[in-house]
C-alpha cells in the first residue's frame, strides 16, 4: 500500500472513528494518526481473538480494520483521561 493510501484510508479511520467514539474536533492529522494506530492495534487484536474483517487487502476491509482499532484507541484514551 502506497504512503498517499495509507494516509486516505488512515484519516477516513479516525474520521469515521472519531464519530463513534463521539471524540469531537480532532482535525485531519489527528484523524491521520488515530486510524493509522487503529490499524496497527487491530492488526495484533483481531487475529489473537480469531475475529477476521474479510477482505483485508481491499480498501472497504482495511477501512473497517482500521476504524475498529481506532475506536478502541479512543475508548481506552478517554478511560485514561477520565481517571
Amino acid at each position: 500500500m502506497s504512503m498517499i493510501a495509507a494516509l486516505m484510508i488512515g484519516s477516513i479511520a479516525g474520521w469515521i472513528a472519531g464519530l463513534r467514539a463521539k471524540a469531537h474536533g480532532q482535525g485531519l492529522p489527528t484523524n491521520i494518526v488515530v486510524g493509522i494506530l487503529g490499524a496497527v492495534i487491530a492488526s495484533f487484536l483481531l487475529p489473537v481473538t480469531g475475529w477476521g474483517v474479510g477482505d483485508a487487502g481491499s480498501v472497504a476491509g482495511a477501512i473497517i480494520h482500521a476504524t475498529f482499532g481506532a475506536v478502541i484507541l479512543l475508548v481506552l484514551l478517554r478511560l485514561l483521561k477520565q481517571v
